[in-house]
This record gives structure tokens, C-alpha cells and sequence, in this order.
């Protein structure tokens, strides 16, 4: 079975994540239903090697309640950075039970954040404990505090199409990007305008 494909177009790694239920004006089309979605979806973005998206999955078949349990948690994290981000989008501060679900998983993740030695400087290193299945949310929710508290977040937009409720960071340089993708959602729109100017009676 060929694993999903999942898009990166958002510019900031928890507005991916959020984004990976497919529009919420429409039936949702999840893309990460499964523990091995999850892990995908990780692997794709660069979060884990592939050789860990391995290991995680084989311990995901000893332990199919555990990993059940870390897509469930991965849900109310999207969740909650979506409404978060989406209220910070039409102008309205996020509620604070948004901010409570992103901070849970903050207080477990950051005991876990380490500072390696690199050649040039320091990076950033998780240390993660063995049958740890969940790793992969401590990354988002740090990206979601960090974007929260920086000052890209007067660029966070929410797609514009009447079908789609995609989060992006706006690096337009009027600030007036509409659209998460002008490819998709954009070209619908333009294509759309222009069928109804064009069979106006």
C-alpha cells in the first residue's frame, strides 16, 4: 500500500499539521487516520528519519492501544491549532482551552529539548525516552508556541476559497495573499470569476 502524499505549502510546521484534515467547510478528508499516517506525515516533513518511522511502526504492532492513543492525541492538537490559529486569522485572540491542549503537550515535550554541539554552533537535539510513540507531536507543539509568540503571526491567513479553511503564513510583500495555494484554491477562484463574467445574461 502506497503511503499518503502530504502537502507542505503552509510555511510554518504546525499550520502543515493542522492542514492535513483537508478543509473543514467541506466533509473533512483526514490524512492522517492511522498510526502509520501519523508517522507518514513525520517522516515527510523531516521530523523523523526514516529508519525511526520504522522502528515506531514495528512498536506500533506490539502495541496497537498506545499508538491508537497518539493518533487520537495528534487529533486534539490539530484541532486545537487550527481553531487557535484560525481566530488569530479573523482577528479574535485564541480561546484558552486551545492554549491548554498546546501546552499539555509543551510540558511533556520541552524536558526532552537538549542543546548538541554542532561544528559551526549549537542545535537542537529531542532526547527521547525509549517507547516513546508520540515524539512527533513535541516538534508541532513547540512550532505552534513559537508562532504564537513571534511576530509572524500577524501573517497567519486563512485560505479565502469558499472551499477550503487552509492556514498560511502570508510572506507576500503587501501582505494580501488570499490564497494557500494560488495553483489550487487560486486558480479555481480566477477561473470561476472569469466563468461568471464571461456567462453573465
Amino acid at each position: 500500500m502506497m503511503e499518503p502524499t502530504f502537502e507542505f505549502t503552509a510555511g510554518s510546521l504546525c499550520l502543515d499539521f493542522t492542514n492535513g484534515l483537508g478543509s473543514r467547510l467541506e466533509a473533512p478528508a483526514d490524512s492522517i487516520r492511522a498510526y502509520s499516517d501519523l508517522v507518514a506525515w513525520a517522516v515527510q516533513a523531516g521530523i523523523l528519519a526514516p529508519s525511526q518511522g520504522q522502528r515506531l511502526l514495528e512498536g506500533a504492532d506490539r502495541e496497537p492501544e498506545r499508538a491508537a492513543d497518539a493518533v487520537r492525541r495528534a487529533a486534539r492538537l490539530r484541532e486545537a491549532i487550527y481553531l487557535a490559529f484560525s481566530r488569530l486569522a479573523g482577528g479574535r485572540p485564541p480561546r484558552e482551552e486551545e492554549l491548554q491542549t498546546i501546552n499539555r503537550l509543551l510540558a511533556e515535550a520541552l524536558p526532552h529539548l537538549r542543546l548538541r554541539r554542532a561544528e559551526a554552533r549549537c542545535r537542537w537535539e529531542w532526547l527521547v525516552p525509549e517507547g516513546t510513540v508520540d515524539q512527533m507531536l513535541w516538534p508541532v507543539a513547540r512550532s505552534a508556541a513559537e508562532l504564537l509568540t513571534s511576530d509572524r503571526v500577524e501573517r497567519v491567513r486563512e485560505c479565502a476559497s469558499e472551499t477550503c479553511s487552509w492556514l498560511f503564513l502570508d510572506g507576500s510583500r503587501n501582505r494580501r495573499r488570499r490564497w494557500c495555494d494560488m495553483a489550487s484554491c487560486g486558480n479555481r477562484a480566477k477561473a470561476r470569476r472569469y466563468y461568471e463574467r464571461h456567462h453573465r445574461s
